[in-house]
């Protein structure tokens, strides 16, 4: 998954559970392919259960393979402030502990910088109501999380998590995001 080609880059962010970041990414235009997984912590090959303990220093994250001529950096992480409350530290909603920080881990200097621009810029415009508390960090090892999170809410709609809290957010993604959407068909 580390591994690119000329018309292929890597983004890797953090937003809380992974379930809804991955879930929402799959469907953009654009995007080969979104890993949930883990990264930034100190522990090698980490799993869920010690993820979960908060004592690895890894966020749950969800690695990007994108096509930029058809998916722009900038409108993946447009999304992706989309999808979370990026006010909130080390957490969110019930979900508690750096593991579910907001996070954008950065591939090279242009993504440091466009990150970056774009926390200062929704600053500016004041579109939410706190001070932004998105960490920007350059990329480390990243490790794919356990096959039966892979696809988690497309797989699980109906469990009680996935009903109560991913499918308001998909609903309101795939109405804001429609011209992004790959298509029914792809």
């Amino acid at each position: 998954m580390n591994v690119t080609t000329e018309q292929t880059e890597l983004a890797t962010f953090g937003a809380g559970c992974f379930w809804c970041l991955e879930a929402a990414l799959n469907e953009v235009k654009g995007v080969k392919l979104a890993v949930s997984g883990y990264m930034g912590g100190q522990t090698a090959n980490p799993d869920y259960r010690s993820v979960c303990t908060g004592t690895t220093g890894h966020a749950e994250v969800v690695q990007v393979q994108f096509d930029p001529t058809q998916i722009s950096f900038v409108e993946l992480c447009q999304i992706f402030f989309s999808l979370h409350d990026a006010t909130q530290l080390n957490r969110q909603g019930n979900d508690v502990g750096t593991q579910y920080r907001s996070v954008i881990f950065t591939h090279n200097a242009q993504q440091q910088q466009d990150a970056t621009s774009m926390i200062t810029e929704l600053t500016q415009h004041k579109l939410f109501n706190a001070p932004i508390v998105t960490e920007v960090s350059p990329v480390s090892q990243f490790y794919p999380a356990e096959a039966y999170h892979q696809g988690y809410y497309k797989q699980n709609p109906y469990q009680g998590y996935c009903q109560m809290l991913i499918t308001p957010k998909m609903a309101k993604f795939r109405q804001r995001f429609t011209h992004v959407l790959k298509h029914q068909a792809d």
